[in-house]
């Protein structure tokens, strides 16, 4: 059966590609928890959940994945009356690390072996122009599957992350994954910054420094949509430009609000692993500082 096409979105920015990486970050999740001693299974991942707890939830996401994207399966847990998004996926959450209590460590590497490895195949074929799930964080629903894609990719690699900084590992380096997990994150910046009013033409630039890093400037439009990270239009920056011949080109690109964070910092704070107020202390800022704070308040999990 053939997807209908993906909503055009615009202002999320330019696609990303995360597919090729799937492979490689199994191979990654399977050495991590095969490393691990009996002890460390009972180890805290994340609050309320040990790492043998995370690894039963990465099973479930992977059933889940399968069960949507390649073999269109219709059941499954619906929110209840009046439940809201978060504490749906939390309540289904909780309900399959409860249920999946009973599997052995061993066990669960064997099943994430195998189901992980069909979510990589899957995704390795996946229309990114096809539409997908929604993603929350990035006010996207329906989401094109590029993003939806990305999002997957974000929530192994953090979960992965999760699992090292429980047994004493730091955060893995590799530049290329971690690229790709900062350059989703960000896509969050429209929709966090969707309550801040702001002049049109506004920009809020979040800047992360190092290999993976980068830079995302969400400019605020005035239309329903209020910020985009699209690309600014060139013919209406020379027309501006020639506006304003007196200034200088610093001063015609130059950014309203300025957020320098170091690639850790980021990724934590885009996943609550660090606060916002703890985040912006050790960032470098610039500029309006209204702006600042809003876009400091950034979020890229459900949370």
């Amino acid at each position: 059966m053939a997807l209908p096409p993906a909503p055009d979105l615009p202002w999320l920015g330019p696609p990303i590609d995360a597919r090729p990486l799937f492979a490689a970050e199994h191979a990654e999740l399977l050495a991590t928890l095969r490393a691990l001693e009996p002890a460390d299974w009972r180890r805290e991942a994340v609050p309320g959940w040990t790492v043998r707890d995370l690894a039963a939830h990465l099973v479930g996401d992977c059933y889940g994945r399968l069960a949507r994207d390649r073999d269109r399966h219709e059941g499954g847990p619906r929110p209840a009356p009046g439940e809201a998004l978060e504490a749906f996926i939390h309540r289904i959450n909780q309900e399959w690390v409860d249920a999946w209590a009973r599997v052995s460590p061993a066990a669960l590497i064997d099943t994430l072996d195998l189901v992980g490895a069909q979510v990589a195949r899957l995704f390795a074929t996946a229309d990114l122009d096809a539409a997908s799930l929604g993603v929350s964080w990035a006010g996207a629903d329906p989401a094109p599957m590029w993003l939806d894609c990305s999002r997957e990719f974000t929530e192994f690699w953090t979960h992965r992350q999760q699992l090292r900084h429980a047994v004493g590992q730091e955060t893995d380096p590799e530049p290329r994954a971690l690229a790709v997990v900062l350059d989703t994150f960000m896509r969050a910046l429209p929709h966090t910054l969707r309550h801040t009013e702001a002049p049109v033409g506004t920009r809020v630039q979040v800047r992360v420094g190092g290999p993976s890093g980068g830079t995302w400037t969400a400019t605020a439009t005035g239309a329903a949509r209020r910020w985009s990270l699209a690309l600014p239009d060139a013919a209406a920056e020379v027309r501006e430009a020639r506006k304003a011949a007196a200034a200088t080109e610093e001063s015609v690109t130059r950014a309203d609000a300025v957020v320098e964070l170091d690639a850790e910092t980021a990724w934590r704070l885009c996943t609550r692993g660090i606060s916002p107020t703890a985040a912006l202390a050790s960032a470098r800022t610039e500029g309006d500082s209204h702006l600042v704070e809003a876009a400091g308040q950034i979020v890229s999990v459900v949370h």
